[in-house]
């Protein structure tokens, strides 16, 4: 019998104010599978853990599931068309659904890893992001959930053969390999190599992530298409100032809070995302080092809602005061102390 496996998938944070599509931060708190080989001969078995968010709306079929949908996609394009038998699949997921904090990210990194697994594949994280990046594609919540820390990416330019694999639509990625009408087998087509380029920045372990997430969700649709389809030099020059102080500030010890609170300043997305976030203009603007003990910068994690808030010290009284501002528009808040998560995706057998 094959042994039993865990498989391990931090969430993540996104954009860490100036970077854009570009920073990510892998967090300690994990989607995890757990894996176990039975003697019954019954198909793959998908369960949930009930402290697993949504879990009473997760559908548990293997083609409908994003993880198991996702390993599927995997085995298909190595010739394997079905997970396997007596096998049951655990999975315990508290990443906060729509939020911010990179749930659907951290599934498909889950996803192509047990597909790796299933298949026989290594565990090559640097190609297990190529089909992450077929699904997901935008590199920054992808590389900091498969690598964690705190990673800087991007896509590298394809050539246009490389770019039709990129743009297969989601239907024929997640299809079953068919015959067609000539008898020609159709499978699902796999990504080209090496499209992602990543590095890790060093961090300052004293800075914590103080994640305050609202009781509603955010869809990463919406929170694109608030976005401006152009930008103004002097908003884009903002930006590309700070990203370039951000990535050192974050690793100087002891932690500059000035520096990194001024460094953490967008004018790229998080303006544009006011009117789906009531308060968050008032709450980066008021949330200040001076204000606040032991806080060095603030920002919107990922597409939002729940507020990033990196701080030294005095953690829940940060929280507490970011939650009271969202009270004032009766929004409803939990708030969590993360820090990061340096190892990233992880496959244990058991």
């Amino acid at each position: 019998m094959s042994k039993d496996f865990e498989i391990k998938v931090p969430c993540s944070s996104a954009n860490i104010g100036p970077g854009y599509d570009v920073l990510g931060i892998g967090l300690d708190m994990f989607l995890t599978i757990n894996c176990e080989y039975t003697t019954t001969n019954e198909e793959c078995k998908i369960e949930y853990t009930k402290t697993s968010e949504g879990y009473e709306n997760v559908p548990l079929e293997a083609e409908k599931n994003l993880i198991t949908k996702t390993a599927l996609f995997v085995m298909r394009c190595n010739n394997i068309e079905t997970l396997p038998k007596n096998t049951i699949l655990k999975v315990d997921n508290p990443i906060p659904l729509g939020r911010g904090l990179g749930s659907s990210g951290a599934a498909v990194v889950a996803g192509v890893i047990l597909g790796f697994k299933f298949a026989g594949l290594p565990f090559d994280k640097e190609r297990m992001l190529d089909y992450c990046l077929q699904i997901e594609r935008h590199p920054d919540n992808i590389s900091a959930a498969m690598f964690g820390g705190f990673v800087g990416s991007f896509l590298r330019d394809l050539s246009p053969e490389e770019q039709k694999l990129r743009e297969v639509p989601m239907s024929d990625i997640f299809c079953k390999t068919v015959l067609d009408s000539e008898n020609n087998i159709v499978k699902p087509v796999g990504p080209p190599l090496s499209v992602g380029r990543h590095l890790k920045y060093n961090w300052n372990p004293k800075i914590k992530c103080i994640a305050i997430i609202p009781n509603f969700e955010v869809a990463t649709s919406d929170s694109r298409g608030v976005l401006p389809k152009t930008y103004e030099t002097k908003d884009i020059v903002f930006n590309l100032q700070r990203l370039s102080i951000l990535t050192t500030a974050l690793t100087l010890d002891p932690p500059n809070a000035d520096l990194i609170y001024q460094s953490m300043q967008d004018k790229l997305h998080q303006p544009y995302r006011k009117t789906l976030i009531p308060g968050l203009t008032d709450i980066l603007s008021s949330t200040t080092p001076d204000l606040n003990k032991g806080l060095v910068g603030i920002c919107l994690s990922g597409a939002g809602p729940t507020i990033l808030a990196l701080a030294t010290e005095n953690y829940e009284d940060i929280a507490t005061s970011i939650i009271n501002k969202f009270k004032e528009n009766n929004i409803q808040c939990d708030w969590k102390l993360l820090s990061l998560a340096y190892e990233g995706a992880t496959l244990t057998e058991l």
